[in-house]
């Protein structure tokens, strides 16, 4: 029921996505005073990022607070001025409102451009220049929900100032949670021929010796392993590497509810979705490299990331192939009305502990158990006496 109900679907817009910090864009995506970039947010909000002219960048619902207007429909740009296609009310990039057309002969004094300003969103630009908002104005600083999840990859992150080479979408039938299941368990690599020439079959490469590290909040990260490229015959790779990171090194962070930080070799890919329903979810991918690249190590870099990342490479089909043939399967009405959650090995990368520790995040903001999700969590009794000791449960333990 959670992968394909809309009453829960909807419930986790309310509770999660309307409550937790998003990964929007990048700041190079918006490199320009006056560059805008709209975002469709998960929780149903559209929302335009524009840097000002003091270069700092705010975000703003993309609403007309005249009429309810969508205010900016170009996906990017640059403007001086944000103006409404309805009735031409223009704002800066400051969420001001500059301009109402016959503003005094219509309202007189009952309305001003002071009164009618665009709604700002809570915005905090880090962890490698990364844009990320909040809808919720009570919420708690970026830092404070992220905690140390990210720091096994700051190093990375941060050594250079990072550039968006490539940005593009897929759109799938499916449930936003099983892309993140296949994104947190490396059990599904039996799907990847490349991942199992390059990195299984090689007892040096430390792929079975990874293990999982959860973090509050429901983060979680995989550690390092060296990837074997010259074992798959034609893939071209080269040996252009990452500051910071080892040679044929590739590190992953899983982010709750659904940001992948996905560094290998010399390519970071950033993976974001936004839900449109329990089974419909728009897929972001964004590939990035470093701004001081030169034209040459950049069109490299580009390569690298086509052998297994670009919608013909080796990989990232066969993922949404997974996750897309789940979403049918699970489509409401399905029988059966369960996955199984079962593998444990020591938190080493086959373990699906990174299922368990995300769905113990998400049954604590829904209020509900992800196994039994038709009856609402109630506050633990308080003990009379002494439990008994209990058997070990990894959701607990990690």
């Amino acid at each position: 029921m959670i992968y394909s109900d809309p009453a829960i679907f909807e419930e986790e817009k309310e509770k999660i996505f309307k409550k937790v910090w998003m990964l929007a864009i990048h700041e190079s995506e918006v490199a320009n005073a006056n560059d805008f970039r709209t975002y469709q947010h998960p929780g149903g909000t559209p929302l335009v990022i524009v840097r000002g002219e003091d270069m700092k960048i705010r975000t703003f619902y993309n609403i007309c607070t005249h009429r309810g207007n969508l205010l900016v429909y170009e996906p990017s740009g640059n403007a001086k001025k944000l103006v409404c296609i309805f009735h031409q009310w223009a704002f800066d990039a400051k969420g001001n409102c500059v301009d109402i057309p016959r503003g005094k002969a219509g309202y007189q004094e009952r309305v001003s451009e002071s009164d009618v300003g665009l709604k700002e969103v809570r915005t905090e630009v880090g962890y490698g220049g990364f844009v990320w908002v909040n809808l919720d104005d009570s919420c708690g600083p970026l830092s404070e929900h992220i905690g140390s999840s990210l720091d096994y990859m700051l190093p990375e992150l941060e050594a250079e100032p990072l550039e968006v080479l490539w940005y593009y979408q897929a759109t799938l039938r499916t449930n936003f949670k099983l892309i993140h299941d296949t994104n947190s368990e490396f059990y599904h690599d039996y799907l990847h021929y490349h991942n199992r020439i390059t990195g299984m079959l090689d007892s040096k490469s430390g792929y079975f010796q990874r293990k999982y590290t959860a973090f509050p909040n429901g983060h979680a990260s995989v550690g390092s392993m060296n990837v074997s490229y010259d074992a798959y015959t034609g893939s071209g790779h080269s040996k252009l590497g990452w500051p910071k990171l080892p040679t044929n090194g590739w590190k992953l962070v899983d982010l709750f509810p659904c940001i992948t930080f996905n560094l290998r070799t010399s390519v970071l890919r950033i993976d974001s979705y936004i839900p449109l329903g329990p089974d419909h979810v728009i897929l972001e991918f964004r590939i990035l490299g470093l701004k001081s690249d030169t034209p040459e190590i950049r069109q490299q870099r580009e390569k690298d990331a086509a052998t297994i990342w670009s919608p013909f490479g080796r990989n990232l089909h066969e993922d949404l192939l997974a996750s897309s043939g789940q979403g049918i399967a699970m489509a409401k009405g399905s029988d059966p009305m369960y996955v199984l959650h079962a593998r444990e090995e020591d938190l080493t990368i086959h373990d699906e502990v990174g299922m368990r520790h995300y769905l113990e995040e998400w049954s604590k903001r829904m209020g509900r158990s992800s196994s039994d999700p038709m009856h609402q969590a109630t506050a633990p009794k308080q003990q009379t006496t002494v439990p008994k000791p209990q058997t070990k449960d990894v959701a607990q333990t990690v």
